[in-house]
């Protein structure tokens, strides 16, 4: 297969190079490095063909997904705290950038497009574990780019047959997550903490619980999909179990401090995934201990991540808490 990878030098996007490696596929990265990392591919440089381009414009990288037999569309800007400061940048990148990508699409007649959605969508859902029928409330502009985004390529499946497959991602965790920018996902967070020697910075009482999901796990997932002959669903990818941020900070091993609870976050995040597991037959494989183990193997990665405190936390969220309703 000649396949493309939209933010194939990013944190699942790179995994995901990976994966279509091993079964020697074409893979052509595009990317604009804003987040993702030219080392995230030195190890498979030689093989990949690597192009820096802006999906968030018309250009001659579409001509490269129209060609392509499968697209991967991974390219996004991430994060709460900066969607809210610039929602216009993440408009253009993740609505405008999935338009492009999936009209390119469209005028090529590729095989098999997979999106990757996230599950910000469902903002604080009333069941758990929460399903994909549940409804659609994004507390933020990050979430909501990301679901107007699943929308555009639902859409054009719809309308023009293409066969597409959008995958709402659960809390990814794993080797090569980003570590530099505006304040983030916890792993990367803590990690940098504990290489610092300074205590994790746990939101609220602790208690509150995600479904943290292996990258390889979710990488796996993307090509499961893109190998199937499923088309025009929406489907979870999760790790099936839910897991207290007060019990991630047991097995990475350190001290606590507490810092507000903030406003639109949801208590659990528990995919459901009955769905994945009776469409594509996939199911994750890497549980939470044997996850952080695997990421303390690769600490190193994180000690040039930003070593957070309460006091520049509480400078970097001021954001959040003025507009989603904090005090």
């Amino acid at each position: 297969m000649k396949d493309v990878v939209t933010g194939g030098a990013g944190f699942i996007g790179s995994h995901v190079v990976d994966e279509l490696l091993k079964r020697n596929e074409r893979v052509t990265v595009i990317d604009n490095f804003s987040t993702g990392r030219s080392t995230n591919l030195e190890h498979v440089r030689d093989r990949v063909e690597l192009i820096e381009a802006d999906i968030g414009k018309p250009g001659p990288w579409q001509k490269l997904v129209a060609e392509a037999d499968r697209v991967f569309h991974l390219a996004a800007l991430a994060d709460i705290v900066p969607s809210i400061q610039n929602p216009g940048g993440y408009y253009e990148a993740n609505v405008n950038g999935t338009y492009n990508v999936i009209d390119a699409a469209r005028r090529g007649k590729q095989k098999r497009v997979v999106y990757a959605a996230s599950s910000s969508c469902y903002g604080i859902p009333d069941n758990y574990p929460t399903d994909e029928s549940a409804q659609i409330r994004p507390q933020y502009p990050y979430a909501l780019t990301k679901r107007l985004g699943e929308e555009i390529v639902l859409h054009f499946g719809q309308v023009y047959k293409l066969p597409v497959i959008s995958l709402r991602l659960f809390n990814v965790y794993g080797p090569r997550s980003r570590t530099s920018g505006t304040y983030g996902a916890v792993f990367g967070v803590f990690l940098a903490q504990k290489l610092a020697g300074k205590p994790f910075t746990v939101v609220g009482d602790g208690n509150q619980t995600r479904d943290f999901t292996y990258v390889t796990d979710v990488a796996n997932a993307f090509v499961t999909a893109a190998e199937s002959a499923v088309s025009g669903v929406t489907l979870n990818v999760g790790s099936g179990q839910t897991v207290s941020i007060n019990r991630l900070c047991e097995l990475l091993g350190g001290e606590k401090t507490h810092i507000p609870k903030r406003p639109g976050e949801p208590d659990c995040t528990f995919a459901d995934v009955r769905r994945i597991k009776e469409v594509l037959g996939w199911s994750a494989k890497v549980d939470i201990e044997a996850g952080v183990v695997e990421v303390l193997k690769h600490i190193d990665y994180w000690r040039e991540a930003p070593v957070w405190t309460p006091t520049s936390i509480a400078t970097a969220t001021e954001d959040w808490f003025k507009y989603l309703g904090g005090s």
